[in-house]
C-alpha cells in the first residue's frame, strides 16, 4: 500500500512540474514571436519612411545648393 500511496502523491507533482515547464516554454515562445514581429515591423516602417521621403522631393530640391559658394576654379583646367 505504501507504494500505491507514493505513486499517487508523486503523479500530481510531475504533472504540475510538466505543466509549469510547458507554460514557461509557451510564454517564452510567445515573447520571442512578439519580439520578432516588432523587429520586422520597425524595419518595414523604416523602409517605407525612407522611400516616402525620397519620393516627396520637389523640383526645387535639385537646386537647393545653388546659392552656396564653391571654388570656381575646380575642374576648369586652370
Amino acid at each position: 500500500m505504501s507504494t500505491e500511496f507514493a505513486s499517487l502523491t508523486t503523479a500530481p507533482e510531475t504533472e504540475t512540474e510538466a505543466k509549469s515547464g510547458s507554460t514557461v516554454m509557451r510564454a517564452l515562445g510567445w515573447v520571442s514571436i512578439g519580439m520578432a514581429v516588432a523587429a520586422l515591423s520597425i524595419y518595414v516602417g523604416y523602409e517605407f519612411r525612407t522611400r516616402y521621403k525620397f519620393n516627396k522631393r520637389t523640383p526645387y530640391d535639385f537646386y537647393s545648393n545653388a546659392g552656396k559658394a564653391q571654388a570656381s576654379e575646380f575642374g576648369m583646367g586652370v
